[in-house]
């Protein structure tokens, strides 16, 4: 009898608390959305399942305490990844690879090698509307840091703007890793919610006559020009500002492997099994720090707010300076491709052709605003490593 009582209490159901209903059914609503309403489910349905397995009593998959005591030097129970590794259960230990910063490098790595540079090299202005659309960062920070936040939570915050899942999760990871499942949650919803946030700032801030504007077609670009870029752009950037060089190396490795043409098995294992792999791992370990006690509180309700904020400012900083360069350039620029500035590729350059072609159905401005696009990738993570500089 007594063992069949001592069962009883080991039982989830008798140790469960609100806030862990709560969310779970968060959860569950994050897997409606993921699997339904396809918002960005290749990352939000294992986020939501790692949410799911975090909150479950008693399944000791992840544990919140061991990773404070891992981040504070001066805690009594400080100590190292050799602990997480003997007392860690297996959400823990995967979530090693958020920690050291490997998985959103490794996603990067893939990213590169499914990315075309070819517009941008195209038309080099593209570069300007990319980091135009990264104002919404470092507007966002600041407005965080009003807010109460400290800097390194603020930047973490102001991230959210580029619209790029794994620098938010690389940055935040070493800068507020507390934060991580808000943030996280935070960025890819709103990626998924670029054909609803996009537009209506878009027809704000431009004339039907701006969205009308038609553009001549791109020049041809060469293979010796795709080859020497990522090269170029690697070199330069670290030698600028090495704490951005893991992401935009990773980047540009996956997308000299897949422009040079001579090792496509290795191309293809960047775009396919690894980023399969390591979005699952990812995903999982992500949702796993969205525990009870750290995102059911006020400062997730600000973090979606000024997520929210942080994507409009850069939608809007990437249409404004497209407005300004038309001032002084002859051949004119349609204002839509700024708002492709934020790193949501490809679906931001899919909402300005959507939106010109609303205006003008001869319209085709996908091309053009993929050079933005691209552009933004590079941006979001130039804008991580000048945080990091700043903050870490």
């Amino acid at each position: 009898m007594g063992d069949i009582l001592e069962f009883f209490d080991q039982m989830g159901f008798m140790n469960i608390s609100l806030q862990q209903v709560i969310m779970l059914l968060l959860s569950f609503f994050l897997l409606f959305l993921a699997i339904k309403k396809q918002y960005e489910p290749l990352l939000l349905l294992p986020i939501a399942f790692g949410m799911l397995l975090t909150n479950l009593p008693g399944a000791n998959m992840y544990h919140s305490e061991l990773w404070t005591a891992f981040l504070d030097a001066n805690s009594p129970a400080y100590h190292s990844y050799g602990t997480i590794m003997r007392e860690g259960g297996l959400l823990d230990i995967l979530y090693i690879g958020v920690k050291a910063g490997v998985y959103p490098c490794l996603i990067f790595m893939g990213v590169g090698a499914m990315t075309d540079f070819g517009p941008l090299i195209a038309n080099p202005k593209s570069l300007l509307l990319g980091a135009a659309a990264q104002l919404g960062i470092f507007l966002t920070f600041l407005a965080a840091n009003s807010m109460g936040f400290t800097e390194a939570q603020a930047g973490s915050i102001g991230i959210i703007g580029g619209a790029d899942g794994p620098t938010s999760i690389f940055l935040t990871s070493k800068l507020a890793p507390e934060l991580l499942g808000p943030i996280a949650i935070a960025a890819y919803s709103y990626m998924a919610l670029v054909p609803v946030i996009q537009p209506p700032i878009m027809r704000a801030l431009t004339t039907k006559k701006e969205r009308a504007i038609k553009m001549s077609q791109l020049r041809p670009v060469s293979k010796t020009e795709k080859i020497i870029f990522p090269i170029a752009i690697t070199t330069i950037v670290a030698l600028i500002l090495p704490d951005a060089a893991p992401l935009i190396g990773c980047l540009m490795l996956g997308n000299l492997a897949k422009e040079c043409g001579v090792v496509d098995r290795l191309s293809k294992t960047m775009q396919n099994e690894l980023m399969n792999i390591v979005v699952i791992f990812l995903g999982l370990t992500v949702g796993a720090t969205a525990t009870a006690s750290s995102f059911l509180d006020w400062s997730t309700i600000k973090i979606m707010v000024m997520g929210v904020v942080a994507f409009g400012c850069g939608t809007a900083g990437g249409i404004l300076l497209a407005k300004l360069m038309n001032v002084f350039s002859k051949e004119k620029i349609n204002p839509l491709i700024g708002s492709a500035g934020v790193s949501a590729v490809p679906m931001a350059a899919r909402v300005s052709q959507q939106v010109g072609q609303e205006e003008n159905p001869s319209n085709f401005l996908l091309m053009h605003a993929m050079g933005p696009n691209v552009a933004g990738v590079i941006g979001s993570a130039v804008a991580a490593g000048i945080l990091l500089t700043m903050l870490g």
